[in-house]
């Protein structure tokens, strides 16, 4: 079984900083494609990022400039650091990945992490 852990979120003024981690643990083959979407009250799940396994990175317009995503293949984990925090990044952060899972290629298949809250107050 595979499961993503999202860990760093919570709390932060207008103009903060947050760092979001997100660890995948299991029977792992290979890791694709692994991103952050997010949730806010009475939205849709919007993409924040994506980065290939080449490193190769995308962003949402409303995110550019201000919020970087990494990944340590080595430990499985994908970041995303978010700099000039506003309240209107408001919302439930969740990581995703597209893994191969067990021990020979086969099928890759979406997993998502269960969700974490950032607040930005103003």
């Amino acid at each position: 079984q595979v499961q993503l852990v999202e860990s760093g979120g919570g709390l932060v003024q207008a103009g903060g900083s947050l760092r979001l981690s997100c660890a995948a643990s299991g029977t792992i083959f290979s890791i694709n494609a692994m991103g952050w979407y997010r949730q806010a009250p009475g939205k849709q799940r919007e993409l924040v990022a994506h980065v290939s396994s080449g490193g190769g990175a995308n962003y949402a317009e409303t995110v550019k400039g201000r919020f970087t995503i990494s990944r340590d293949n080595a430990k499985n984990t994908v970041y995303l650091q978010m700099n000039s925090l506003k309240p209107d990044d408001t919302a439930v952060y969740y990581c995703t990945a597209l893994i191969v899972v067990g021990w020979n290629s086969g099928p890759r298949r979406d997993y998502w992490g269960q969700g974490t809250q950032v607040t930005v107050s103003s």
